[in-house]
């Protein structure tokens, strides 16, 4: 069909003439209200916007010296953050010579990791960047709920109506 053609029958239904694939040979047309197409395409990606989840990553310090209770705080907060769905990075930083020895760190990292096994998985294993040590940690994929129908939520009440009639 032929530009002028189209752009004819277009205005004579009230709608716009759009060029759907420019790159097609010959190119592609579509006879639609523009405007509506537009807010139709805003809505969708509003909507998108609003499904979507941002992740945080939520940051743990600690230094190889610290203690057994503190860690068990430090642990509680690690749930807190996991269980809200957000990324944790554990960090133990080194002071002086406390990084002759980064076993300590690393045995900490892990016992804390021990502690929260149920509830998040590990993302990056601990390594050493400078004079500190880090892993992240992330929470664990949870089942979503599944939606209902409107049609499977008719289909019980019908079946309750029958049976009381």
């Amino acid at each position: 069909m032929q530009t002028y053609e189209a752009k004819a029958i277009a205005k004579e239904k009230g709608f716009d003439l759009v060029e759907v694939n420019p790159k097609a040979r010959p190119p592609v047309c579509k006879i639609m209200d523009y405007g509506r197409f537009k807010y139709e395409e805003k809505k969708k990606k509003n909507e998108a916007k609003k499904r979507q989840k941002l992740v945080e990553l939520k940051e743990v310090k600690l230094r190889p010296k610290t203690d057994d209770h503190d860690i068990d705080f430090k642990v509680n907060h690690i749930r807190r953050f996991l269980e809200e769905g957000n990324k944790v990075k554990i960090t133990v930083r080194f002071r002086g010579r406390e990084i002759t020895h980064p076993e300590t760190a690393e045995r900490q990292i892990h016992t804390i990791l021990e502690a929260v096994t149920d509830c998040g998985s590990l993302e990056q294993s601990p390594r050493m960047e400078g004079r500190t040590m880090t892993a992240i940690v992330a929470p664990k994929a949870r089942p979503q709920p599944r939606a209902k129908k409107p049609e499977e939520d008719a289909a019980p009440e019908q079946e309750q109506e029958d049976v009381s009639a």
